[in-house]
């Protein structure tokens, strides 16, 4: 199996999450691949190869261009121009994305990082089209990042689950909500006249992620409607295949104990939760796997 086959493999295996960290890379690295060529055919510096191409992946916030490539503001979450920008925002997906998905469930995930980016350009394009402080740099001005998508993961958990404590290096445990609290002030609010752009964005993720959380714990589903379009979309892009119903088992025990042992993990760590903050403290998808496993 070639590294490129294994690349594939292990895309179409993953989880949402494990897809969104691919896409995010992917984009990077064919935005880097795509300046070299540009910087060996045309020979024009790196950052001008950069620019080239982010013009048409960057969500900018002048209406006229944004007209002409409104298709930047999905592109543009999945965009980044300089290692240290990926790497910190994929750091924070992995981490919070995993508790995102045990709190929320995986179905969730996806919308929601979709939501705070859609939030987080509105608020970006709004701002620099509403206030006079941005008249000057407005035409020239674009976002790019997962900030806004990521800041929406984050503050979902700290707000479902502020109590909740994480291990961090160093430190040892700390309750969730003061590490996204810290995530946002450093991040949003700090030094607010630099990065303004992506400060804004951060803020309208931010909004996304609470409200989703706030109205999740009242058994409201926010996101009901667009996770139901982006089913839909999917669907349209999807191979129609023939059903064809099997009935087999694993094809040999340690397949078969391997299955049961996930299966009993699964099962435990419902239960840890349940002795830790209650039956009510379970997610949907947790209540219905733990009414399955009893079946």
């Amino acid at each position: 199996m070639t590294i490129f086959q294994e690349i594939k493999q292990s895309y179409s295996q993953g989880t949402t999450l494990h897809k969104l960290i691919y896409i995010n890379v992917g984009v990077f690295l064919l935005l880097h691949v795509g300046v070299i060529v540009l910087v060996l055919s045309n020979q024009i510096d790196r950052m001008q190869g950069i620019n080239q191409i982010l013009h048409y992946l960057a969500v900018p916030s002048d209406l006229v261009a944004l007209s002409r490539r409104p298709w930047t503001v999905f592109t543009y979450m999945f965009t980044h121009g300089f290692l240290w920008h990926i790497v910190f925002n994929l750091l924070i997906l992995f981490w919070f994305g995993k508790l995102f998905i045990e709190e929320f469930g995986l179905k969730k995930l996806t919308g929601i990082y979709i939501l705070g980016g859609l939030a987080g350009a509105f608020l970006y394009i709004l701002f620099y089209n509403i206030f006079p402080f941005f008249d000057e740099v407005k035409q020239q001005s674009v976002a790019t990042g997962a900030s806004a998508s990521v800041m929406a993961i984050l503050i979902a958990v700290a707000t479902i689950a502020p109590n909740r404590q994480i291990n961090l290096i160093l430190i040892g445990p700390v309750k969730i909500v003061y590490v996204a609290l810290v995530l946002f002030v450093t991040s949003t609010i700090l030094d607010f006249t630099d990065n303004t752009g992506g400060k804004i964005a951060h803020l309208g993720g931010a909004l996304v992620g609470f409200f989703f959380a706030t109205y999740f714990k009242k058994g409201q589903d926010v996101t009901r409607g667009f996770d139901s379009f982006m089913d839909n979309m999917a669907g349209l892009f999807s191979r129609k295949k023939k059903m064809k119903v099997t009935h087999r088992r694993p094809a040999n025990d340690y397949e078969y104990n391997k299955v049961k042992a996930e299966e009993q993990e699964e099962m435990d760590r419902i239960l840890d939760k349940i002795s830790k903050a209650g039956y009510d403290a379970l997610t949907k998808s947790e209540k219905e796997k733990l009414f399955n496993m009893k079946n």
